[in-house]
């Protein structure tokens, strides 16, 4: 196959300041980011004005994450073909008017299928933002840059409930997506100011309408079964199983296919490089602990200790601002310091803070969660810069826009796993937690009769004090079974660090050439 691109001279890129660019291209990753989350607490506004019930209202979170995630991994291949600026700009436009028809929709099925197309103009935005951050500065510079880019996308999810909350109380769920609708237009212009444009590729390249098939059908069947998958529980239910097969001989076949193609669509080729391999194994972990711990936290809030979503909200955002603060130190310390030592020490911090929590009890207060929650995002922050800059090493320029789509996917995919992962562990551990503690509630037992007695006396009704005692055992459980949660992602930061030690030391820039 031909190569795919032809890029202008390197003059055009030297006029114009990177400097411009990296907070343009933030944004946009940004606003794709932030739409992921920001729709969730708003879920029961739009069921009731649009006459839908709960369960048929999730499919406005589902469609959305079902083609974001078909877009994403091919997104590299998109820009090579179609020419990266172009293709950010169309992708920004259709983001927006997509955001646009959302906020107009008259019904939930019309409401559905623009967020579908909202999701897939959306996905290409994280990874063609990160690319054209390594084009546009030199490897020495790259991990400042990255710092610009890492707080827009791992401060979105965190921000995003609160805002929608927000919104939503202030005004009318219609404005999560309108808001989206002048952010693109400013973009639009922006970019065309300030991102040099590329040439118009000039390729003989087939489009290979199979791999994109397969890709598409693949990615998303396991996009629906890890977001259906607890509402039909899981295998047990048929339509999860069909679309795991689906999802199986899908991925199974395009890889083989791939792995013979020259130009395959995403390039499993890349995989051959080692640091890349390992830190995009990082990165998915890095997704399962991040977004599963924004779910897992609110949850317990919510569940254990009665908060409104607001005051979830409220407890979770700290965390993102905290990084938002570490993100440039970060960068700073990147150009000076081996890249392994960061890795390590991100894992530690934050693995800490995460096992910390298992001290947790139904009587800790706002501001110990809060402060937990920083605790860990501050380790994040040291996670994020260095292995998206780790990933670069030793990788030809040329394979950048196809690196950058993989990284955003295996996060975005640890993602979903984690959080589906975690909501199993709490249902599976919250039983096996409850079976001796129920052994001990049976009529006869000493201490539970003298409890049912006391409750009794004050409530004044056997029954009432009964099912008191019930709601405490099932709440001790599940406290339980959150501690274990906490400890299992601790564990998976701790069993990286060995990881860390295999990826080539030293700095991006004395091992990738510059970037033009």
């Amino acid at each position: 196959m031909a190569e795919a691109v032809t890029r202008k001279p390197p003059r055009v890129k030297r006029q114009i300041n990177p400097w411009f660019i990296a907070p343009i291209v933030a944004l946009a990753a940004f606003m794709e980011v932030l739409d992921i989350s920001i729709a969730n607490v708003s879920l029961q506004n739009i069921a009731g004005s649009l006459a839908a019930g709960p369960d048929e209202a999730t499919w406005v979170l589902t469609s959305y994450l079902v083609t974001n995630a078909i877009a994403l991994p091919i997104a590299g291949w998109l820009s090579e073909y179609f020419g990266r600026t172009r293709f950010f700009i169309a992708c920004i436009a259709g983001f927006s008017l997509a955001s646009l028809a959302c906020g107009l929709a008259p019904n939930l099925a019309s409401l559905i299928l623009f967020r579908a197309i909202q999701g897939l103009a959306g996905g290409a935005l994280q990874p063609v933002s990160q690319a054209i951050l390594a084009d546009a500065f030199p490897p020495a510079k790259r991990a400042m840059a990255f710092a610009v880019y890492g707080i827009a996308v791992v401060a979105a999810p965190a921000i995003g409930p609160t805002l929608g909350g927000w919104i939503t109380d202030q005004f009318s769920w219609h404005w999560i997506f309108l808001i989206n609708v002048p952010v693109g237009v400013v973009l639009i212009v922006l970019i065309r100011a300030f991102v040099p444009e590329d040439e118009k590729p000039e390729h003989s390249i087939r489009i290979d309408y199979l791999g994109f098939g397969l890709i598409a059908l693949g990615l998303g069947s396991l996009q629906w079964l890890l977001d259906r998958g607890q509402p039909q529980d899981w295998f047990s239910s048929v339509e999860i199983r069909i679309l795991a097969g689906v999802a199986t001989v899908a991925l199974l076949t395009y890889i083989v296919r791939a792995l013979d193609q020259d130009k395959p669509i995403v390039d499993l080729h890349l995989y051959r490089y080692r640091n890349y391999a390992i830190s995009n194994l990082m990165m998915f972990v890095l997704g399962v602990v991040l977004l599963g711990s924004t779910a897992l936290l609110p949850l317990f809030m919510q569940t254990l200790l009665g908060y409104t979503a607001l005051d979830a909200g409220l407890v979770i955002s700290p965390g993102g601002f905290a990084i938002m603060a570490m993100m440039p130190i970060v960068g700073k310390l990147a150009g000076k310091v081996d890249l392994r030592k960061l890795i390590t020490f991100g894992l530690i911090v934050s693995g800490s803070a995460l096992w910390a929590m298992g001290n947790f009890t139904t009587q800790v207060d706002m501001y110990t969660l809060a402060l937990f929650r920083a605790w860990q995002t501050v380790g994040i922050a040291f996670l994020f810069i260095p292995i998206t800059t780790m990933a670069y090493v030793g990788l030809p320029e040329s394979a950048n826009n196809q690196a950058s789509s993989m990284l955003a996917f295996m996060r975005n995919l640890g993602g979903g796993v984690g959080i589906s992962m975690l909501v199993i562990a709490l249902e599976r551990m919250g039983a096996h937690h409850r079976v001796p503690m129920v052994a001990n509630t049976s009529p006869g037992d000493a201490q539970w009769e003298q409890s049912l007695s006391q409750l009794q006396h004050l409530v004044g009704s056997h029954q009432q004090a009964l099912a008191i005692l019930n709601q405490k055992v099932q709440a001790q459980a599940q406290m339980l079974a959150f501690i274990d949660s906490f400890h299992l992602m601790a564990m998976l930061f701790f069993v990286m660090i060995p990881l860390v030690w295999l990826l080539k030391p030293g700095q991006a820039e004395s091992t990738t050439p510059p970037a033009h």
